[in-house]
């Protein structure tokens, strides 16, 4: 199956969503998917995240490869929405993985406190 491959760098897809998430957030509950997540809170929002990782996962383990990335832009979607929930930006995420860059997993998994 050929694969569609983009060169250029997601940011700026990223940086609208993350505008568009902001700018629904205090939008009224009944017009805005976006704002009806944050009206019902945290783990409302949370569930849905899980909700979409396992849709993920389940798409990737059935073999199912036209619907990994369709499920991974809803898991990403509930992970901004998330993230601006808790007053961070997909932005902190990318700083977190550049500071481990050159890390190894085990090490970096060693390092982690809690």
């Amino acid at each position: 199956m050929p694969r569609c491959v983009s060169t250029q760098r997601m940011d700026p897809v990223f940086d609208r969503l993350e505008a568009t998430i902001r700018a629904r957030r205090d939008a009224p509950a009944d017009t805005s998917y976006t704002a009806s997540l944050f009206a019902k809170g945290r783990p409302k929002i949370a569930q849905k995240l899980g909700e979409e990782a396992v849709e993920t996962v389940i798409a990737a383990c059935s073999g199912d490869e036209a619907s990994i990335v369709p499920e991974a832009a809803d898991l990403m979607f509930h992970l901004a929405v998330l993230l601006a929930d808790a007053g961070l930006s997909l932005d902190d995420v990318r700083a977190e993985l550049e500071r481990r860059e050159g890390v190894g997993g085990l090490v970096e998994k060693a390092g982690r406190t809690g």
